[in-house]
């Protein structure tokens, strides 16, 4: 029997008459499509994450964040709890490798906060709270801290946040016990480049970074030296956008596939969706093609598990479109009509037991 699978779709619901901020799909990975099946109330979910455990789905809100129990059978999410991260509304969360900790990102007011994780998945108290704090270079957007990416190394031992105002990624680490940080390491980006995501490799030792304002990914070789420190040695950069793109782009996703073997990001203002081939050996990713998504910026694009399709989430057009993908010809052929959905923000997708 194939895998069945659930998609979580997260949107801002400002404006709108009913805030369902999450919206549930069935998914047909043969055929590349998705079905609404449910919705969730809830304010303007600029991001959502799933725990390591698979059990547990949470949320960025207008009012901190909200935990929910997923139904493994059928998806179905039932509110856990919510809490304050005492500072304005994130824009990222994820949770250390262990589920005893949640963070969060934000970009408004550049404060990284850490919340305690109950095993029965429900947000604890606040363990640690940091404000990023300095000038960046004289540009649009990058004058002044704006967090906007935290995650773990894969070995639990570190968190690396991403501050796109500061051009570089703070790296923190991580007491167990007391949920406190402790900066450890600073990775630096090119100055105007604005490095946005961070994605980790199946077996750690490589760390990606997509560069929302210079459109390329930076690819890192990640170990810990005998004193326990982490090291990070740039190996790779690659473009996100082909020579002849629009000009005025920006580099917004970024997601590994289900079986690691590919990346997948996309561009604003060039409306493009980029994917790469990714050499698990090395590290090293290789653009197997750039093309137009049929949307108006594509805030997030995702791989179906079965690595032939693809969905793009385009804001701007609050539309999902759907794409056929072939890797080795590197072509992307619309796979059936848009679907309208208010401005959209990530997507996740959920194997079902």
């Amino acid at each position: 029997m194939a895998d069945k699978y659930v998609a979580y779709v997260s949107s801002y619901t400002s404006g709108n008459k009913v805030p369902m901020g999450i919206s549930i799909y069935d998914v047909d990975v043969r055929k590349g499509r998705m079905t609404k099946k449910d919705q969730v109330e809830i304010t303007n979910s600029s991001y959502i994450t799933i725990s390591h455990s698979r059990n547990f789905l949470y949320s960025i809100t207008d009012f901190g964040v909200e935990s929910y129990r997923i139904n493994s059978a059928d998806g179905s999410l039932k509110m856990l709890n919510a809490a304050s991260i005492n500072g304005m509304r994130g824009c990222y969360l994820s949770t250390d490798y262990e589920d005893k900790f949640l963070f969060t990102a934000g970009y408004h007011d550049a404060k990284l906060t850490v919340l305690r994780l109950g095993k029965d998945g429900k947000v604890g108290e606040i363990t640690d709270e940091i404000y990023h704090k300095g000038l960046g270079s004289v540009a649009e957007r990058n004058f002044r801290p704006h967090i906007q990416c935290v995650k773990m190394t894969r070995d639990n031992r570190f968190l690396m946040a991403a501050d796109l105002g500061m051009d570089h990624i703070v790296v923190y680490e991580l007491n167990h016990t007391t949920g406190k940080l402790r900066q450890m390491d600073i990775i630096r980006s090119e100055q105007e480049s604005a490095p946005r995501h961070i994605k980790v490799s199946r077996d750690g030792q490589y760390v990606y970074i997509v560069h929302e304002l210079k459109n390329y990914i930076d690819v890192y070789h990640y170990s810990v030296d005998r004193n326990g420190s982490p090291e990070f040695e740039k190996i790779q950069t690659v473009p996100t956008v082909n020579d002849y793109h629009a000009s005025n782009s920006s580099a917004s996703a970024l997601n590994i596939s289900e079986d690691f073997k590919y990346i997948v990001s996309s561009n604003a203002g060039d409306n493009s969706a980029v994917l790469y081939s990714l050499d698990e050996k090395t590290g090293f990713l290789k653009k197997l093609l750039c093309l137009p998504i049929s949307g108006d910026y594509p805030k997030d694009v995702a791989l179906f598990p079965d690595n032939r399709h693809l969905v793009s989430l385009n804001q701007e057009s609050n539309t999902m479109t759907f794409f056929t993908v072939d890797t080795k010809a590197g072509t992307l052929v619309m796979n059936g009509p848009e679907l309208r959905v208010d401005r959209p923000n990530c997507i996740i997708f959920y194997k079902l037991s």
